[in-house]
């Protein structure tokens, strides 16, 4: 089974310094931004390298951690009977397959098939 990190998403207070932080001091380079003033989910990651991200949030969203398999049902199948299911393998309409399970903490970890 070949589970990888995709993305770890950290929480911010102020938007502004997060970017500025990850960007003009670590280097990392913008690949997404949405939303707005406080309500904005930022991604970035090391320019120039692709496959795992850094996603800046606000402060108050649930943890997650989103991982990446090219065998997603596979893994579903193993994990649906060792974890609270959250969500059953599902096509979204921007380009993945994706499913969601609780670790012992209650933390959402997404698990995605890119396609």
């Amino acid at each position: 089974m070949d589970i990888r990190i995709r993305a770890s998403f950290l929480p911010y207070d102020d938007p502004e310094a997060s970017l500025a932080f990850y960007r003009d001091v670590l280097g990392f380079e913008v690949r997404g931004d949405v939303g707005s003033g406080r309500m904005r989910w930022i991604t970035l990651g090391p320019a120039g390298r692709t496959g795992v991200s850094v996603v800046l949030r606000p402060v108050g969203d649930d943890p997650e951690l989103l991982l990446a398999t090219p065998g997603l049902d596979a893994v579903f199948e193993r994990l649906q009977a060792r974890a609270e299911v959250i969500q059953e393998p599902i096509e979204q309409p921007y380009g993945v397959k994706d499913c969601a399970f609780l670790d012992p903490a209650g933390n959402m970890i997404r698990v995605q098939e890119l396609r």
